[in-house]
């Protein structure tokens, strides 16, 4: 049985300048106490023809998570524009919430990212080179595509996390968590 059921996602800072920070609001329902930490982390895809593109944005550990109901936002800086094809650049792609404990994903939620000009005249005639400040991401909010992976929460050992490379906090992360109005999207406790 599981233990843990996500009961909303609210997608923050949408649609925002390509550069910003991606944040989500995540609400986690465990149904009994989780003595080890939830590791969740984003994951930018840079490419659709190789995984070598994708970005892990942030990774966090959150727990020991006692038995209830819990919410934290989660932000992650912006994909680093030099690790994304030019070809990639614009147009759609996808941003991943993965979720794992003791090394084992149990969600994977996606959403469609599409990055484009703001400007009209930059949409008709895009530059070679992307000017990523002036491009715009989006992310479908309403449209996730869940993937739940069966674990045995029973019989799991502790293993060491993953390692991680992790980019850089801005010093205006707080200012943006207060500044943005949410578009939220409800995945009505989907059990994992």
């Amino acid at each position: 049985m599981s233990k843990v059921q996500i009961s909303n996602v609210v997608v923050l800072n949408n649609p925002a300048p390509f550069q910003s920070p991606f944040q989500f609001e995540v609400t986690l329902e465990c149904i009994e106490d989780l003595p080890s930490d939830i590791e969740c982390k984003i994951v930018y895809v840079g490419s659709a023809e190789s995984e070598e593109y994708d970005q892990v944005l942030d990774s966090v550990l959150v727990g020991p998570v006692p038995a209830g109901r819990h919410m934290f936002v989660f932000q992650a800086e912006a994909p680093d524009p030099s690790k994304i094809p030019v070809q990639d650049a614009l147009g759609v792609t996808i941003v991943l919430v993965i979720c794992s404990y003791l090394g084992k994903e149990f969600v994977r939620v996606g959403y469609y990212v599409n990055n484009d000009y703001t400007d009209p005249e930059l949409r008709e005639n895009p530059p070679e080179i992307p000017q990523f400040d002036k491009v715009q991401k989006n992310i479908l909010a309403t449209n996730p595509r869940v993937t739940r992976f069966k674990i045995d929460w029973e019989n799991m050992t502790e293993t060491p996390p993953p390692q991680v490379n992790e980019m850089p906090a801005s010093s205006s992360q707080e200012e943006a968590l207060v500044q943005m109005p949410p578009v939220e999207m409800s995945m009505d406790a989907m059990a994992f």
